[in-house]
């Protein structure tokens, strides 16, 4: 199977789910712009996608899917589907009870989440409000990371990168058409959250049945329970929760901060996040996602240099792709902001305290990628304990960077200490897989290197010298020209970076690879 078109594959359908995304955005920050009551829509779906991330697409798949995959390499069918539909039940009741105790503690919740809402009754009302409009969403994307585990197992990878795409649809769709109907038009997003959430879930069915492989839930949660194979995977889920979340969990505090900072923060956070998602799902979502389930039959042949192949795969594209990223989120920060968002009521000031924060998260771009290649080396061998005590120093350290930057950068301050410690949490995890022996780097790094430094250069050198030629601000009475003039930047730089890497002798193609192969 080849492991480049799998990734292009999931990265290509992620690029229309970021596309989509950045348009739901840009609707948003266009008919609400950044205020209190949209600093409560972004408080009230913070938890639900925490809790998202961590329990459905973090821990949970980091745990579920290499006991799959282990069953899978065994053939043993009959334990396939004991383990799935075990697993689905109890996690669906699971999710029950924690979606009925999320919707009774939803003012204590947004109050823990985002105290300074306090200062507007009117805000805090309406994010405890959307809250318990969107807690159920948690028990359908979960459903939904379950299918997803099954289907990437089965390398069947287009269905879940493609389904986030209906998020966005539906978030569109709804303020489009309800907000102008609603009193509170805001609620309008929330709405847009339930339905997405119910549509997500509906796209995985067909795909399942296709493989035969639908979850079947029970009522026996007792029976369910004592499998001893998820109990495995409760106990590799325990310590994966932090570990794949340090970022999202260092993001829930930061999102307290940021409302005591003053109305608007939270937005301006929520956006400049939105703009660094887009290359962090392209690249290290979609690699994770396909290394994960390789490395697990890795693993379980005991192929022990394909293992460390794979990371060496996955990590060269990374540093390949990431690099030229983060040059350009960092130069082009305002440019990218302004084409995104600048419409309707989000204004100039906005704009400006937007780019700061795309600027601080760039900074951290190929630290926030790279995890996502380097975790899964640990968790294709179930080994869940060494990220987690990793997650427990870099949660300490993001905190101790707040210290420091929140009251010299405010708001942007948050967006720097993630990416800081996102790079530490890199080197960290990189360290233990050298120090044990798991990644061994294959010859040629060098020359590698030298060759994406030349390339990256050339590519900053342009941006530096044509972005502050521009007045992006004033062309926003001018939309399209405003428009074009960005897109041919990131072309143009795209042409240099790609045409530098061909003159000296690097590309794409070369990182083709095949599942099976060990070097």
């Amino acid at each position: 199977m080849n492991l480049l078109k799998s990734a292009a594959t999931v990265s290509g359908f992620t690029l229309l789910s970021r596309i989509t995304g950045l348009a739901r955005e840009t609707l948003t920050a266009s008919l609400f712009g950044a205020s209190a009551l949209t600093d409560a829509f972004f408080v009230a779906f913070r938890l639900p996608n925490l809790l998202r991330r961590m329990f459905a697409e973090g821990a949970f798949s980091q745990a579920f899917v290499p006991i799959l995959g282990a069953a899978r390499e065994q053939g043993d069918e009959a334990a396939m589907r004991s383990l799935v539909d075990h697993v689905a039940t109890v996690l669906f009741w699971a999710l029950v009870v924690v979606s009925a105790l999320g919707v009774v503690a939803a003012p204590l919740l947004v109050w823990a989440m985002a105290s300074g809402l306090r200062a507007d009754s009117e805000a805090f009302q309406v994010a405890v409000v959307m809250t318990r409009w969107m807690f159920p969403y948690i028990l359908l994307i979960s459903m939904v990371a379950l299918a997803a585990g099954v289907l990437n197992t089965w390398r069947r990878f287009a269905v879940p990168a493609f389904t986030p795409v209906l998020l966005n649809l539906s978030f569109i769709g709804a303020a489009l058409a309800l907000a102008g109907r609603l009193e509170t038009p805001v609620y309008a997003l929330a709405a847009g959250v339930v339905i997405g959430g119910i549509a997500q879930l509906a796209l995985q069915v067909p795909a399942l049945l296709g493989i035969r492989m639908l979850p079947r839930l029970g009522t026996d949660l007792r029976s369910a329970w004592a499998d001893p194979q998820v109990r495995r995977v409760v106990r590799q889920m325990g310590p994966a929760v932090l570990a794949v979340s340090v970022a999202q969990v260092s993001l829930i505090i930061n999102t307290h901060i940021a409302s005591r900072i003053g109305a608007g923060a939270v937005s301006w956070i929520s956006y400049g996040d939105r703009l660094m998602e887009f290359p962090t799902a392209m690249l290290g979502v979609a690699l994770g996602t396909v290394l994960l389930p390789s490395l697990s039959r890795a693993s379980a042949a005991n192929r022990a240099d394909e293992y460390a192949a794979l990371l060496d795969w996955g990590l060269r594209l990374a540093v390949l792709l990431a690099l030229p990223c983060m040059a350009g989120l960092a130069l082009m920060a305002e440019p990218l902001t302004a084409l995104l968002f600048h419409y309707g009521r989000f204004d100039a000031h906005d704009l400006e305290m937007t780019r700061r924060t795309v600027l601080a998260y760039s900074v951290g771009l190929l630290g926030l990628i790279a995890v996502k290649i380097l975790a899964p080396g640990f968790y294709g061998k179930q080994d869940v304990r060494t990220p987690f005590r990793i997650a427990i120093v870099i949660l300490v350290v993001t905190q101790m960077l707040n210290l420091a930057f929140v009251p010299w950068l405010q708001h942007a301050g948050l967006a720097l200490s993630i990416s800081v410690a996102a790079l530490a949490n890199a080197g960290l995890l990189l360290a233990g897989l050298l120090r044990r022996g798991i990644y061994v780097p294959r010859p040629g790094w060098l020359g590698f290197v030298t060759k994406v430094g030349v390339a990256l250069a050339l590519l900053s050198l342009l941006l530096w010298f044509a972005v502050p030629r521009v007045d992006w601000v004033a062309l926003g009475a001018r939309p399209f020209l405003r428009i074009g003039l960005a897109l041919g930047l990131v072309a143009a730089g795209a042409a240099v970076y790609l045409g530098t890497l061909a003159a000296l002798g690097l590309r794409l193609r070369q990182f083709v690879r095949r599942t099976g192969e060990s070097r």
